[in-house]
């Protein structure tokens, strides 16, 4: 509560406010991993199932290539104990499962993914079964064969780390994040029984746009590493295809859509249903890879951030790398600036090999995250919104704003967006 981001309402209330929050919030200590989410004092769990009407599950482990064990834990099994204290909640009107957009990847090369809920054992890659406790048991054997030849540390994380894309890869998920929602989101609409399910599917949340005022963001998300590695002039080169649809959405029109699906929701009791709402611009109103990095380029060749030293940062076009020849790309980035072409093919290639051996570790950390970010930056497919828009119509006269057409891009991006990443992220003052 102590966040910028109820600076607001704390000017409203001024003295009032702590009182205010104490009559409304209550904070239980919990952990979606374990079973009963870890409520050992049986009061609070006994008097959370009597009263609760709503359920807002979003807690989940958003690192694109998370230890697979952890990311397993909260994100899927994680889902299924939220699940099974939902049905102990007599009053329960509604739970609402935070997803993301992305669950479904490109499935089967589909040119509109739609909002529709993912069946047991499916894959993206469609040939193959998917056996979530088999997943488990595979997960728990090779943590156990890690611990034996005692591997710890470090090297542990690493290991389990590449475990998690390894088992994702398989099936056709780009990463272990959205590998371990997708399994999530199949148990919760197999075994939901007469819970009253909702599902969000946010594409790439960014910064507020005006509740409850324009800019807050917590921290980088997916396409703002860009931006910000833009502004500190650390990056000249990017893998992706600059006519890829980028499927931002503003964190407020997340929330406004999670409200208005719970309000009406709480009048339908139809548990029967697969309520998925996909919260997502880029069928409504598309934003490319290259009008994000023309934005970036803009704003900070107008406002640089400033060295330690006070100079002002100069920023240069992002120059789009189509495919993943890395080793060419990297020539480009570090060996061009020492103007040694002239030497001739061997003395070039002698060269880079010697700056590759000093730096390797960089160089696959770098392969390492673009091919992570790979599938998003070359996406090829948008979002179906049907049931999104219906929501909107049912509650647009409650004056709840989250239909995507109603964004201004150039005015968010250059107003409000990129400030907002330097005021509450980067907190580097720009040269205005």
């Amino acid at each position: 509560m102590g966040k910028d981001l109820f600076k607001v309402l704390r000017d409203r209330l001024g003295a009032d406010f702590d009182s205010f929050i104490s009559e409304k919030v209550e904070a239980i200590v919990g952990d979606v991993s374990l079973v009963n989410l870890g409520l050992n004092d049986e009061n609070i769990g006994d008097k959370i199932t009597e009263e609760v009407d709503f359920i807002v599950s979003s807690a989940a482990t958003t690192m694109f290539d998370e230890r697979f064990d952890v990311a397993m834990k909260i994100n899927t099994l994680g889902a299924l104990h939220v699940l099974n204290f939902a049905k102990s909640c007599p009053n329960l009107q509604a739970l609402l499962h935070v997803s993301t957009a992305y669950v479904r990847g490109e499935a089967y090369n589909e040119k509109v993914i739609k909002e529709e809920p993912l069946k047991m054992g499916q894959t993206i890659k469609g040939n193959s079964k998917l056996d979530i406790e088999s997943e488990k048991e595979m997960m728990e054997k090779r943590m156990n064969e890690l611990e034996a030849d005692n591997v710890g540390g470090e090297a542990l994380t690493s290991a389990m780390r590449d475990y998690g894309i390894e088992r994702a890869n398989l099936y056709g998920w780009p990463n272990t994040y959205v590998f371990t929602k997708a399994m999530g989101e199949m148990i919760l609409s197999t075994y939901k029984d007469n819970v009253p399910l909702i599902i969000i599917r946010p594409s790439i949340i960014t910064s507020t746009i005006k509740e409850p005022f324009p800019g807050w963001i917590e921290a980088f998300r997916t396409v703002d590493s860009v931006i910000g590695s833009d502004g500190k002039g650390t990056i000249s080169n990017f893998l992706g295809d600059p006519k890829t649809i980028v499927a931002m959405i503003p964190v407020d029109m997340v929330t406004n859509c999670m409200v208005a699906a719970m309000v009406t929701h709480s009048f339908n009791k139809d548990s029967s249903g697969n309520f998925i709402y996909h919260v997502c611009s880029s069928s409504r109103n598309p934003l490319r890879l290259l009008n994000v990095s023309e934005f970036s380029n803009l704003f900070f060749s107008k406002h640089p951030l400033t060295s330690k030293n006070g100079e002002p940062i100069m920023t240069s076009k992002l120059r789009f790398a189509t495919n993943l020849d890395f080793q060419t790309h990297l020539m480009i980035r570090y060996v061009l600036p020492l103007k040694v072409l002239n030497l001739g093919n061997k003395a070039f290639f002698q060269i880079f090999n010697d700056w590759y051996s000093v730096n390797e570790k960089k160089v696959q950390l770098t392969i390492r995250m673009a091919k992570i970010y790979e599938p998003y930056a070359f996406f090829k497919a948008v979002f179906d919104v049907t049931n999104t828009e219906n929501l909107y119509m049912a509650t647009k006269m409650r004056n709840v704003e989250f239909d995507p057409k109603s964004i201004d891009w150039t005015d968010y991006m250059m107003n409000v967006h990129i400030p907002g990443l330097i005021k509450f992220v980067i907190k580097l003052s720009p040269k205005l």
